[in-house]
């Protein structure tokens, strides 16, 4: 069983649309959608620089973008037919795009809106997140709640991250937890998904009120607990309450495994959730979309797992 999923904020490097847009139509798509959502993706996703593309404003409508492009430049997603999709924070909206949840266009104007949002939010208080590397999950949480930060991000495969200001993350970073090997800073520009985001929420849900989604074609399993939801409009939901709230990627893997999975394929920019299931999902074949040509091998592996 293939499941098919979306990596979240940080995943983007300058540049990593550059390949993919010399596919046949694919920059006159990005542009469509450029012209939609008033941000041009085809500078941001060739051109930019790294301090650039941190912007979470920007950031997170390349990402969503970067997943539909080289999603549906495999084939039609139902055609694909994977067993489950999901995806990591913001790349829960791609995975809703991939489910027929929203259409691409309102799931573009959709993340727009949301990174607009958690940008404001995030200028409030200057915070940011860190990922701890190694170590025990109960001994972790207790001791980042102890210095006042959020477990942001259960990641499973021994990867908790951290959120909250600047001078906290800076305390982590001399206390580390017992059995952390190591602490790193991301590129983030905020405390994403903690209490930090909440004046991003309503802003948020006054735009999904506009949505009309549909139920999921295929099984949706949700950051927010890791359970399959089949509502389209509970899906949208929790989409809105994620931004301030944890994500549980560790639970999402352990529902993947429960299904079955066999394979597990990550689109555009990938790497990051290919490199979690390789240590959380022993025997599970994963292969990443980095670019076009990554596709020959994907193919082959939804052909052998779907």
């Amino acid at each position: 069983m293939l499941v098919l999923v979306a990596p979240g904020q940080g995943a983007q490097t300058p540049g990593f649309l550059t390949p993919w847009l010399e596919l046949p139509g694919a920059q006159d798509r990005l542009r469509e959608w450029s012209d939609v959502i008033g941000l041009d993706l085809v500078h941001y996703g060739t051109n930019a620089d790294a301090d650039e593309i941190r912007d979470t404003a920007i950031a997170q409508p390349l990402l969503v973008a970067a997943g539909l492009l080289s999603g549906t430049a495999l084939g039609a997603i139902a055609d694909i037919a994977p067993g489950a999709v999901a995806g990591h924070s913001v790349g829960e909206i791609t995975a809703a795009a991939f489910a027929g949840v929203l259409t691409e266009v309102e799931a573009l104007s959709l993340v727009r809106k949301r990174g607009l949002a958690m940008a404001e939010a995030a200028a409030i208080t200057e915070t940011g997140m860190s990922a701890l590397l190694g170590g025990d999950p109960a001994v972790s949480v207790a001791h980042l709640e102890k210095l006042g930060l959020t477990p942001a991000n259960i990641n499973g495969a021994g990867q908790i991250v951290a959120a909250g200001t600047l001078e906290q993350l800076a305390a982590l970073a001399e206390d580390k937890p017992e059995g952390v090997r190591k602490v790193v800073a991301l590129k983030v520009a905020g405390a994403f998904h903690t209490h930090h985001m909440a004046p991003a929420v309503d802003t948020l849900a006054a735009a999904a009120a506009k949505l009309a989604p549909t139920d999921p074609k295929l099984t949706y399993v949700s950051n927010r607990d890791g359970r399959a939801v089949a509502s389209g409009g509970e899906i949208v939901e929790r989409l809105v309450g994620q931004v301030a709230n944890p994500v549980r990627w560790d639970l999402c893997m352990e529902t993947f495994q429960e299904l079955g999975v066999t394979a597990l394929l990550e689109v555009c920019p990938g790497g990051t959730l290919t490199g979690l299931a390789k240590r959380a999902l022993p025997g599970v074949k994963t292969l990443a979309l980095k670019t076009p040509d990554d596709l020959d091998a994907a193919r082959e592996l939804i052909a052998e797992h779907s």
